[in-house]
């Protein structure tokens, strides 16, 4: 019992002296691990092709029933990370990584197991769920106690980690691809084999992360930092508020829809970007005998992840200095504007501009999701943030259906409602397009008047008498 005392809280707490820049290494080791889950797309062709190797054979999967392991992950980040918030803030940081390590290690365990015994759902419901919850206490623990030692920087702090999770995907896809072809032979993909090996792999750091993570002493503050003073912001909370009482008030619905809004519109051209940017400039289209190949199209979608990668760090250490408020209507307003001009740049064949619109659209996409715990801390204080950000991330499971399933139920439509009216396929794929741009404006627009009527949280709904000072 002794033993396990050692992930207490309690025992998790610095001494004197600790520097606070010891932790971000302990939330980049649990974050750049669970940020594998962006590249799971790796993953998809292997696992169709398992009996027939070279090609799918009558009893492999399919695609339609393997993506379902993508899904379940993000849709049970956001359902765990909703359910154990509190826990989390009880239990500590280092608790609560050990257990996601061990959740996101035995779903690649299980998951392996599953391809090996050619089991669909003990594939699906190892990664799935069991790494889907790994992925939800991963998530939010490390930025919880971020926010606490950085309360001077949270933007900056929580954009740190979070561009870690961006990240993952630059580590997590070459790695798996590597691994493949390590363990193929001719009557095997090697993907049973890569699975365990990265599961393995990604529970040695994350425990790494766990047994060197640290919380400040009640009411420690970085030396010489005055709450609120030279913050720059517009509202900062004095008094915190419950996770309970946070989902009574209207600051936290508005900021889920914000979330909801800014990702439905990123998430949904990221899932479709290397099809979108092929069909948009295709060859019959435009005449010329020459579109955007498909080795083209993964340059793109490259660029984009690191762009989504550098804009978690660059804008949220930017709302430091801009207030939180003023950097959503940022992200709200110009995206709204540069989703309004993607047309143009595709009916002007301007290769050139239609990628730099999408460049800084999923800087901004990808920073919504770094500034929004900071966000939270300014509104609600920081007694139970780790749980009130756990409950908002619903939003993006919410978001992650929603968007994919715009993007290409709009796509169909138009291609059927294209050959009906005699219309090329490539001309009926991009006026789709063209719609689901207007329509993704539309919604940022929605977002940009919720994050509009934001304003402090009534004193009624605080744990003190202090309210948010404007500042």
């Amino acid at each position: 019992m002794a033993s396990l005392s050692f992930l207490n809280r309690d025992n998790t707490v610095a001494g004197p002296g600790y520097n606070r820049w010891l932790f971000p290494p302990a939330a980049l080791a649990v974050h750049m691990c669970i940020g594998q889950a962006y590249s799971l797309s790796v993953f998809n062709i292997p696992v169709t092709k398992l009996i027939g190797i070279t090609e799918p054979a009558p009893d492999d999967w399919s695609l339609s029933a393997t993506v379902w392991v993508f899904n379940l992950a993000f849709f049970f980040l956001g359902i765990s990370a909703a359910i154990f918030g509190k826990w989390v803030e009880r239990s500590g940081p280092r608790k609560t990584m050990l257990c996601s390590a061990l959740f996101f290690a035995s779903g690649f365990a299980l998951s392996s197991l599953g391809v090996h015994l050619h089991s669909l759902p003990l594939f699906v419901g190892g990664y799935g769920v069991l790494g889907g919850i790994g992925l939800g206490l991963g998530y939010i623990s490390p930025v919880s106690t971020l926010i606490k030692w950085f309360p001077d920087r949270p933007g900056m702090a929580t954009g740190l980690a979070i561009m870690g999770f961006g990240g993952g995907a630059l580590i997590g896809s070459p790695l798996a691809v590597t691994l493949m072809k390590h363990y193929a032979t001719p009557t095997s993909m090697g993907v049973s084999e890569t699975l365990m090996t990265m599961g393995a792999i990604y529970f040695c750091f994350m425990i790494f992360g766990s047994v060197i993570a640290r919380v400040p002493a009640p009411n420690w503050k970085p030396a010489g930092w005055v709450p609120v003073a030279n913050t720059g912001n517009q509202m900062i909370a004095t008094a915190s508020v419950t996770a309970d009482n946070a989902i009574k008030t209207p600051q936290f619905w508005l900021l889920w829809a914000v979330l909801c809004l800014n990702v439905t519109a990123g998430i949904g051209v990221l899932s479709q970007a290397s099809p979108m940017i092929q069909e948009i400039f295709s060859e019959g289209r435009r005449g010329t005998g020459l579109g955007i190949t498909a080795e083209a199209a993964a340059g793109f979608v490259g660029l984009l992840s690191l762009f989504n990668l550098v804009g978690r760090f660059f804008w949220s250490s930017l709302s430091d200095k801009t207030g939180r408020k003023r950097i959503y209507m940022i992200y709200l307003g110009l995206g709204a504007v540069l989703y309004a001009l993607v047309p143009t740049a595709g009916n002007l064949g301007s290769t050139a501009l239609f990628v730099g619109l999408f460049c800084i659209i999923l800087s901004m996409y990808g920073a919504g999701f770094a500034t929004i715990p900071a966000y939270l801390r300014d509104m609600f204080g920081t007694l139970q943030v780790g749980a009130i950000h756990g409950r908002l991330l619903t939003a993006w499971s919410t978001a992650a259906i929603l968007g994919p399933t715009l993007v290409t139920q709009l796509r169909d439509y138009y291609i059927s409602s294209g050959k009906a009216a005699g219309l090329t396929e490539s001309v009926a794929k991009a006026s789709a397009y063209n719609t689901t741009m207007y329509i993704m404006a539309a919604l940022l627009v929605v977002g940009f008047v919720c994050n509009l009527l934001v304003k402090p949280v009534d004193a009624k709904y605080q744990e003190t008498e202090a309210k948010p000072v404007l500042a």
